[in-house]
């Protein structure tokens, strides 16, 4: 074989080799994006917090510290009895928010473990976790009941709650200040105070937003009792 030919064989080969790269590249590069994308976290990372794609504005978390101010808004949900739970049971405790899915992929149920070490390290009757469903169509009272068994909870301290996603969204929204729709939801917790008051907001999945959340949230339970009045508000629709 003559050296030009050797040449062109040479050649052939370098570009069937950059061209199976390049479809490799492409792969990787589509792949990833679906692995970025799916799961419970179907939206857009704006810093430590997410929104659905489908929302018409921006839904910012609270900061870690919050200047207390007036009273979250009352509301009502279905608790795993079947019952109405109702925000004002929360009067004179230090409680915390999130949001979550029982068929979430492996995220809720990490977060859902934080909440659970926070519970068993602080054990204290004087604070409770509320944790809403973000899929009310799958978790019924029933689902949410064998979901807070796996860890579990003691349904005095650690409320599991659903009730129609138009009323779930606007709690996260408002009172929370966390986005949510169906399947779609922060890994924050948010901290109130005993007069319901925001106070902070911090990541469940990363260990040192939790020991600060802890270290807040022990805070809050050292200040004294004050006399409540019930509110009359209605509940958040």
């Amino acid at each position: 074989m003559t050296l030009m030919n050797l040449l062109k064989v040479r050649n052939k080969k370098h570009r069937e080799h950059d061209r199976s790269s390049a479809c490799l590249f492409v792969f990787a590069v589509f792949f990833g994006i679906v692995l970025s994308t799916g799961g419970c976290e179907r939206g857009i990372r704006e810093g430590s917090s997410l929104h659905s794609s489908r929302s018409e504005k921006e839904v910012l978390p609270a900061p870690e510290r919050v200047t207390p101010t007036v009273p979250a808004d009352h509301f009502q949900l279905t608790q795993t009895d079947g019952g109405t739970f109702d925000s004002s049971s929360l009067l004179g405790k230090v409680w915390m928010g999130s949001i979550f899915f029982a068929n979430c992929p492996g995220t809720c149920f990490r977060e859902n473990q934080a909440v659970a070490e926070i519970l068993r390290e602080l054990n204290s009757p004087d604070f409770i976790a509320v944790s809403i469903t973000c899929d009310p169509d799958n978790d019924t009272p029933e689902v949410l009941g064998r979901y807070a068994d796996r860890f579990e909870a003691n349904p005095e301290n650690w409320k599991f709650l659903t009730g129609p996603i138009e009323q779930i969204r606007s709690i996260a929204n408002t009172i929370l200040f966390l986005p949510a729709e169906v399947g779609v939801h922060s890994e924050r917790g948010v901290v109130f105070d005993r007069q319901g008051r925001l106070r902070g907001s911090y990541h469940l999945l990363q260990a040192d937003r939790v020991a600060a959340m802890k270290k807040l949230i022990a805070e809050l339970l050292a200040e004294p009792a004050v006399a409540q009045t019930p509110l009359t508000k209605e509940p958040a629709p």
